[in-house]
């Protein structure tokens, strides 16, 4: 495929590149430290999607590499991980206040990001188990949630 070719919002090979080396980076540099931060050692499990940046080659070696341990997720199942619903919240109340440039958006994020509530997050996390048994009844595909 050449780049002119693929279909709209796919990325190219070099962007998909360029991702997952950035998931690195942020791996590198976060998930090792917030372990410790959080007095977690290694006894954690990480929790990611199957994003094809995260599913890469150099992502995956870099958490073998670094003895991460990794829960197993549906490849069809967004909707199990409660951040999602965040970043859905987030995206909506950003596109409604309709930045113009870079420094307008990034400054909408943050204020948009700062007003998520607690409130909202303890009822993303009380109904975990709920969407749980959902994602497990319909053995991996998409739910109403």
């Amino acid at each position: 495929w050449r780049e002119e070719n693929l279909p709209e919002g796919q990325p190219s090979l070099q962007q998909s590149t360029n991702q997952a080396c950035m998931v690195e980076d942020i791996l590198d540099e976060n998930l090792l430290q917030s372990a410790l931060d959080l007095r977690l050692g290694r006894r954690f499990i990480f929790q990611q999607d199957n994003d094809p940046k995260h599913t890469a080659k150099i992502s995956k070696e870099w958490l073998q590499d670094n003895s991460v341990n990794v829960l197993e997720w549906p490849s069809q199942s967004p909707d199990l991980n409660q951040i999602e619903h965040l970043w859905r919240d987030l995206k909506m109340a950003v596109h409604r206040r309709f930045p113009s440039n870079l420094t307008e958006l990034e400054r909408c994020c943050k204020d948009e990001w700062a007003k998520l509530t607690k409130d909202r997050c303890a009822k993303l996390v009380a109904s975990y188990s709920t969407r749980l048994e959902a994602g497990i009844a319909a053995k991996g595909a998409s739910t109403k949630y």
